[in-house]
């Protein structure tokens, strides 16, 4: 009887791991000097920007050289972005790679008149794309959506965020107009 108890317990066990406690998105070296936090909402159309103009000149200069590392955390406006969010939290080995697809093809799945048609318009962006993730499994996933809920509420309450994308350069909010030079400026002071 212990046998199959044990067995019970290690096959569920197993199906919970590709569901595992989500962790932040970070792209780049985790014991950088630097640290930028940036705040997104996925149906964000700043926060597409940042990833499209800003992020891979970010990326080249800073991140890919070891001097910096972003995380990337939630702050859904919105329905449709909360459940983008728990989509890019589902899968810890390709999370960042989805979190970058959702920006750079935003309008391929933002559309939509009712949260229903968007989330349709997300699970055949997502399935288009190739990205193993079970749609329903990931969107109703109480631990993914309490991760990103807490997220938005430790933005508000230590940061002040309201607004997205809100960037954080250790620690410090950046309030200068969010561009490249302005960015460059700031971490070139830090360095």
């Amino acid at each position: 009887m212990k046998k199959v108890f044990i067995i019970i317990i290690l096959f569920f066990g197993s199906m919970d791991s590709i569901y595992a406690e989500p962790k932040r998105i970070i792209s780049g070296n985790k014991d950088a000097k630097i640290t930028i936090i940036a705040y997104e909402s996925l149906t964000c159309s700043h926060c597409a920007n940042f990833h499209k103009d800003i992020y891979p000149l970010l990326k080249k200069e800073y991140i890919d050289t070891g001097i910096v590392k972003i995380e990337f955390r939630n702050f859904p406006l919105d329905g449709a972005a909360l459940n983008a969010s728990k989509i890019a939290q589902c899968k810890e080995d390709q999370s960042l790679e989805i979190l970058e697809s959702l920006y750079s093809n935003q309008q391929a799945w933002v559309k939509g008149s009712s949260i229903e048609e968007v989330n349709s318009n997300l699970k055949k962006f997502i399935e288009k794309k190739g990205f193993d993730i079970d749609f329903e499994k990931c969107i109703n996933n109480q631990k993914i959506e309490d991760f990103v809920l807490n997220d938005r509420i430790e933005g508000v309450k230590k940061y002040k965020v309201n607004a997205t994308p809100t960037i954080i350069i250790n620690d410090k909010k950046f309030e200068k107009s969010l561009n490249y030079k302005n960015l460059k400026k700031s971490l070139e002071k830090l360095i």
